[in-house]
């Protein structure tokens, strides 16, 4: 199995093809040509052979041989998966997991919804209270932990630690550069990019930021909400995860610390102090924090997938919906988890960005080109000059519902996906490391919120639809947002048949990263996670995911995962100073690019040659 050429794998193979092709077949008349579908599928029916072909499509890519963890020199040494037999995958479970790491968040989980089941509204009211309490007065924690997080990445891009080269002067990178981008890109950001794109700046423009003091609905809305959107999802959200990323990359791949999140205290506690209590509490917050955020994220986009199945085909999947699509989506991330970072992972995860690309440039061909490229550059100049005041005000109740949550959020998140950037990073420059994990992506996810939010805005004030009254009926506001809007433009059937596409692709690039990474992070130091325990990780979050859609605890559980946030912003600044004292010790001559390019110029302008080993 480990070369994906077994009798089981070959087996699943072809399987997969032709109920991919089948149902594919299915799918396509009913987008193209209902009339010949007619009346003859169910809202069920139409959902389980959108999931099977999606699927068996995305499972297909994964098992197809070749590209194995063997065959690479890959810098993700511990995520490669262990491969076993059932007997020994079922006998070696717990004796591989660390039991509190292992046992701490499924126990919470699990007394929540026994909470959520028994107390609906007093587990919601407390989980809420705290989360505002947390929102209104640590404000000013979020907001200065994340200017400087993107202040840190910008030293690193200029300055001369950005030389360094993890692993050492002779380490080669693991993956090609557009690979790595792409693993990196699909795993951080998540099914948000769609579920969010479309919708955010929507809101701007229908409740204003109180920073630019537009009036609501209005012409002057426009820009304010598009600046919003970019601000929220741009530099500063992926520079959550750099800070986290690059201090546990070097320690790993310089030091010798082992591939987890606790790493990043190693200057304070050591290498073989990563053990301690503190280690071990930082390890469980990142699984309790991942979990709860990829299980969120699954609901909400199944919300949105189910959400556009009936919009659609004017079809209901009724209560066994969210179940049909979540343990659909489970088997598929699974699957590709299960076959490792080289193989399922980072095949769908080039998938996303094929589609990605292809999906921008079909609605840059259809949509209101001259209205988003003239918002749209008056946004993005509004974003670069008003970046440093927008992340420095306090503002209001606003401020608090979104840029703080949004701060909270993005760096709940940074324990998986900075960790996962960090297994990825041997024999790159810590420069490129954070070029890429910041600047590269978050172009990438503003090009995005700029085509999708413009044309959502461009949609909305001509009047085509009322997106914002079709948002404010529904219940998940977000999730219905995409559909009328891509419905309105030419050729929108098939936008939004590629954007059903995305929905079930860019959660699974995510879902399954995060199950190998907390696999990793629950089993015992040193070792690789075998099939089983990511069967079980996979498995828990799709449960996870199941209970919030069926309990209506989503916005509880988001609440609960975003309560890390707070920690881990703390420990992203503590991880910076221990990181910095480090280079001031020990990572002496380096030349940073700016002091190169001053000592190139001619003599006449009256310089002096800078001594690189003083630049430290």
């Amino acid at each position: 199995m480990s070369t994906g050429t077994g009798g089981a794998e070959r087996t699943l193979r072809q399987l997969l093809a032709p109920t991919c092709a089948l149902s594919g077949a299915v799918v396509a008349a009913g987008f193209f040509f209902p009339s010949f579908v007619g009346s003859t599928v169910d809202g069920r029916g139409w959902l389980v052979i959108s999931l099977l072909f999606f699927g068996s499509g995305l499972g297909y890519l994964a098992v197809l041989p070749g590209g194995t963890e063997e065959e690479s020199n890959a810098a993700a040494y511990l995520l490669r998966v262990r491969r076993a037999t059932l007997r020994e995958a079922v006998g070696e479970f717990l004796a591989r997991h660390d039991p509190v790491i292992l046992g701490v968040p499924v126990a919470t989980f699990t007394l929540f919804f026994a909470l959520q089941f028994v107390a609906p509204s007093a587990t919601v009211g407390a989980v809420n209270a705290v989360r505002d309490v947390l929102l209104r007065d640590t404000g000013p924690l979020f907001l200065g932990a994340m200017l400087l997080a993107v202040c840190y990445c910008a030293v690193l891009l200029v300055g001369p630690w950005g030389e360094i080269r993890l692993g050492g002067p002779d380490a080669e990178p693991a993956y090609t550069y557009p690979t790595y981008f792409t693993l990196v890109f699909t795993a951080g950001i998540a099914a948000g990019i769609v579920f969010w794109g479309p919708a955010e700046a929507l809101f701007h423009y229908g409740t204003p930021p109180p920073y630019f003091g537009a009036t609501h609905e209005s012409a002057g809305a426009v820009g304010p909400a598009l600046t919003y959107a970019l601000f929220h999802w741009g530099v500063s959200a992926w520079s959550a995860y750099a800070v986290i990323g690059v201090p546990i990359a070097y320690f790993v791949f310089q030091r010798g610390a082992p591939l987890r999140v606790s790493t990043i205290l190693a200057p304070f506690l050591g290498v073989d102090g990563l053990d301690s209590p503190a280690a071990r509490l930082v390890d469980t917050l990142a699984v309790f924090a991942t979990i709860g955020g990829i299980a969120t994220s699954v609901a909400l986009v199944g919300q949105q997938f189910l959400t556009g199945v009936g919009f659609t085909w004017g079809v209901e999947t009724g209560s066994s919906g969210p179940l049909l699509f979540v343990g659909g989506l489970t088997l598929i991330y699974v699957l590709s988890a299960t076959t490792g970072v080289n193989r399922g992972i980072r095949r769908i995860a080039g998938l996303n960005v094929a589609l990605f690309g292809l999906f921008g440039l079909l609605l840059l061909a259809v949509g209101p080109r001259s209205f988003v490229a003239a918002q749209g550059t008056a946004a993005l100049g509004s974003y670069l000059g008003n970046f440093v005041p927008m992340s420095l005000f306090l503002g209001d109740e606003w401020v608090a519902s979104w840029t703080v949550w949004n701060w909270s959020w993005w760096f709940s998140w940074a324990p998986f996906a900075g960790l996962f950037l960090a297994a990825l990073s041997r024999g790159m420059k810590i420069r490129t490391v954070v070029f890429t994990g910041v600047v590269a992506t978050a172009a990438a996810t503003m090009g995005w919120f700029l085509l999708m939010g413009g044309t959502s805005l461009f949609v909305q004030r001509r009047g085509a639809v009322d997106v914002l009254g079709r948002m404010a009926a529904s219940e998940g506001a977000e999730a219905v947002a995409g559909f009328p809007v891509l419905a309105a433009l030419p050729l929108g059937e098939l936008l939004v048949f590629a954007f059903l596409a995305l929905i079930v692709v860019f959660i699974t690039s995510s879902a399954d990263t995060s199950t190998l990474v907390v696999a990793v992070l629950s089993s015992e130091r040193g070792l690789a996670p075998t099939p089983g325990s990511i069967a079980f990780w996979g498995g828990f979050q799709g449960v996870v995911a199941v209970s919030v859609l069926l309990l209506g605890g989503g916005e509880t559980l988001q609440a609960m995962a975003v309560l890390t946030g707070g920690p881990f912003a703390v420990l992203s600044v503590v991880a910076l100073a221990g990181l910095t004292l480090t280079f001031r010790r020990e990572e002496g001559g380096h030349t940073s690019p700016v002091v190169r390019l001053w000592n190139k110029l001619p003599t006449i302008h009256g310089h002096h040659d800078v001594d690189p080993s003083k630049e430290d």
